[in-house]
């Protein structure tokens, strides 16, 4: 949990810049890719991770600017990137003009439970993560390159003059 603006700012940064660089690798095609007809597309999982920002945010009173969680996936790679930038960073921007670190532990009617503001920064968190390492896999199948987020992927391990570990 944080206790600190500072701390969720640290956190949350570095999470833009992984997502950028997920979003980056996208083409227009891959967005249709999926790994069954009943699961979520590469580009809804996209989608998904953008329009969530301000649809959990703002339940907590802030006015993030961002897609409706109901608007159809955009048929571009491009306008998915430039909806989660404006999502992602106005998101910092409403925070460090509308709370302080006191705020971080008000509680919000969340999904029919209490949760500190704290926490809810930290699912926001997780729910990025968890959605981002499933786009992961649909970019694979899609043929897309995938970017080492936390280390190298299969493709870095040769720029580094090296051999990817075995599978």
């Amino acid at each position: 949990m944080f206790h600190t603006l500072v701390e969720f700012s640290h956190a949350w940064e570095p999470e833009i810049e992984h997502t950028q660089k997920i979003l980056k690798h996208l083409t227009n095609a891959s967005l249709a890719q999926q790994i069954t007809p009943e699961a979520r597309t590469l580009g809804r999982l996209a989608w998904h991770i953008t329009t969530t920002i301000p649809e959990m945010m703002n339940r907590t009173g802030l006015a993030v600017v961002g897609p409706d969680p109901e608007a159809p996936v955009p048929s571009t790679a491009r306008e998915i990137f430039q909806a989660y930038n404006q999502a992602a960073i106005g998101l910092l921007d409403e925070i460090r003009a509308k709370w302080t670190d006191a705020s971080l532990a008000l509680t919000d009617d969340m999904y029919g439970e209490q949760w500190s503001r704290a926490k809810t920064l930290q699912v926001l968190i997780h729910h990025q993560i968890h959605h981002r390492a499933q786009m992961t896999v649909l970019m694979r199948q899609a043929g897309l390159r995938v970017p080492g987020l936390f280390g190298p992927a299969r493709e870095d391990w040769a720029k580094m003059g090296m051999s990817p570990p075995v599978v």
